[in-house]
């Protein structure tokens, strides 16, 4: 289940056009999530609005989400803070990166996790500026 998700202060985004949200954070909204059962067996697609929703969430929708948790060499841990534009606990601290794999071919890949593999390159390079190049796949 999404780490943002069940914590969510939102009970309806199904209007959220609240002026201190970014806008590339409301477009992300309309982003397709793969919907999943309590297997996480791959049962549709949604909105990441629709996802987050907490009326939905009551109802049993759940979405693959990942968390990130990157260490350097000293085996120091990378934190970050949300931004203050971010919907779900803006300024609050969190792991490396959270996120979700969007439903489409490429991160749909279950084989070793290809899919959320490939989610969670697209968004360090989106949120840390991490090149996909430096982090093996292993190591994921």
């Amino acid at each position: 289940m999404c780490p943002f998700c069940v914590r969510s202060q939102l009970t309806d985004m199904s209007d959220v056009t609240v002026d201190w949200i970014d806008e590339h954070q409301l477009q992300r909204l309309d982003q397709m999530l793969i919907v999943v059962d309590e297997n996480d067996k791959v049962i549709g697609a949604d909105t990441k609005r629709n996802c987050h929703q907490n009326e939905n969430i009551e109802k049993g929708l759940l979405h693959r989400a990942f968390s990130v948790v990157l260490f350097n060499s000293e085996k120091k841990v990378l934190i970050q803070r949300r931004a203050d534009t971010k919907l779900t606990f803006p300024g609050h601290f969190t792991d490396s990166c959270s996120s979700h794999p969007l439903s489409n071919p490429e991160e749909l890949e279950e084989e070793d996790a290809l899919g959320v593999k490939r989610a969670a390159l697209r968004r360090l390079q989106a949120e840390l500026g991490i090149p996909k190049d430096q982090v093996p796949m292993s190591a994921q």
